[in-house]
C-alpha cells in the first residue's frame, strides 16, 4: 500500500475561479485547489485521459487585489466522478508556466488562508 506524498502546498479556492481553455475559449470548470505544480478542477464532463491543455484563469496578484490572468500548460493526470451528480474532479500537473505567472501563483498559494496538506 502506498501513501500519497504531495510535493507542494495546496490552497483551496475560497471563491469561484473559472478555468478556460485558452485555445477554444470554452469554460472547462472551476478550481477546487491549486499548487505551484498542479491543480484540481471541478468540471461538468469527463475530460480526455492523459490530455494536454492550455488553461487561463484569474488570480489576485499578491497584496494588491488586482486580477492577474495566468496562462499555463497542463497535463491531465486523473478524473473521477464527484459527489455531486454530473460533476467530475480532474487532477492536472502544470507542465508550462511563464516566470511572471509562476511568481503570481506562488504568491497566491503561500498567502494566508485556505492552505492544507
Amino acid at each position: 500500500m502506498s501513501t500519497e506524498h504531495r510535493r507542494s502546498q495546496r490552497k483551496r479556492a475560497n471563491r469561484i475561479i473559472n478555468v478556460m481553455n485558452a485555445i477554444t475559449g470554452q469554460q472547462i470548470g472551476h478550481i477546487g485547489n491549486l499548487s505551484i505544480d498542479g491543480m484540481l478542477v471541478i468540471t461538468n464532463r469527463k475530460l480526455p485521459e492523459d490530455a494536454l491543455f492550455q488553461f487561463t484563469f484569474h488570480l489576485p496578484s499578491g497584496a494588491t487585489a488586482q486580477q492577474h490572468q495566468l496562462e499555463i500548460g497542463v497535463h491531465e493526470q486523473w478524473c473521477e466522478a464527484a459527489n455531486a451528480p454530473g460533476q467530475f474532479w480532474s487532477g492536472f500537473r502544470i507542465i508550462d508556466i511563464g516566470t511572471e505567472d509562476f511568481n503570481v501563483l506562488q504568491d497566491w498559494v503561500t498567502s494566508p488562508g485556505g492552505q492544507f496538506d
